[in-house]
């Protein structure tokens, strides 16, 4: 009697894949092609994904084909994860914790050991004079004199020895004249940076806008009303980027928590949320969004 084989046993992988790649959690799609899901979803190239993350574009390719090899370890593979996660809107840390458990859990990071701060060199004698070495040369200078003196009187008089010769004038106590140390310069303290003015009245014929990037790093893309692309980079905390056109201003920003936009000499606050993708566009007049 033949026993036949069952299909499940005959179909069963026999050995656990080898490859660098994470492993899909209980049939759902794989980490990279969650990230290049969103990105695609998200409007995004991936020159663009690289230039909101500063994560280079072959390993941006890398990581949406789950190839974490090029990413140099898995401290800076989590970084990456998260940052264009992060872009695209989706949640990082699922991710992380995902890519950890395909990695054989999270290892210690490992950051190069930072230098000790040791505090300022002193200098001996630059500052203050050095009063040990006025006290110890006016000492030398007394004893050199008194001996002297002395040698001077017994060679002069013969057998006589009991005269004593006078001491200079103000030598008797020892002291010295304290020395009085040059005066300190004065630092003035830098004058205070100007503050940012508001964006100037626009003119009613054109829409101009202002992005201020005030609590963190955005993404931002702005197209004119011919759709000439005007800017497309990052913009740091700190800096700003004015738009005008006599049509109108597409933006696409990357991180509209990060963004204060003024339209048209209007405040209108923060773009969106942290890390939340913003597609809007402004009109000469009163801002309205397209």
């Amino acid at each position: 009697m033949t026993i036949g084989k069952s299909p499940d046993r005959e179909n069963a992988p026999t050995s656990a894949p080898t490859s660098g790649a994470a492993e899909p959690v209980a049939d759902a799609p794989s980490i990279g092609r969650v990230l290049s899901a969103a990105r695609i979803q998200a409007g995004y190239t991936v020159d663009q994904v690289s230039s909101a993350t500063r994560v280079r574009v072959p390993i941006v390719h890398a990581i949406e084909e789950d190839d974490f090899g090029r990413c140099g370890g898995d401290f800076y593979a989590r970084g990456h994860i998260r940052a264009i996660a992060r872009l695209v809107g989706v949640d990082g840390e699922a991710l992380v914790d995902r890519y950890d458990a395909a990695h054989g859990g999270s290892p210690a990071s490992k950051r190069p050991t930072e230098l000790i701060e040791s505090g300022p060199i002193k200098v001996p004698g630059r500052g203050r004079p050095n009063w040990t070495i006025a006290m110890v040369t006016a000492i030398v200078v007394v004893v050199g004199v008194i001996g002297f003196n002395l040698v001077s009187t017994k060679s002069g008089t013969g057998t006589t020895g009991s005269a004593s010769a006078p001491l200079p004038s103000g030598s008797g106590t020892g002291s010295v004249a304290p020395v009085t140390p040059a005066p300190t310069p004065t630092v003035q303290p830098p004058a205070p940076a100007p503050s940012a003015p508001a964006i100037a009245a626009a003119p009613a014929d054109k829409v101009t806008v202002k992005l201020v990037a005030e609590k963190d790093t955005s993404w931002v893309s702005a197209v004119d009303g011919t759709g000439k692309s005007l800017f497309q980079n990052n913009i740091e905390e700190g800096q700003d980027q004015t738009f005008t056109d006599p049509k109108q201003i597409k933006l696409v920003i990357g991180n509209a928590g990060a963004v204060h936009v003024y339209v048209n000499g209007k405040d209108l606050g923060p773009a969106g949320k942290n890390g939340q993708v913003v597609h809007v566009t402004y009109t000469p007049g009163d801002p309205q969004a397209g």
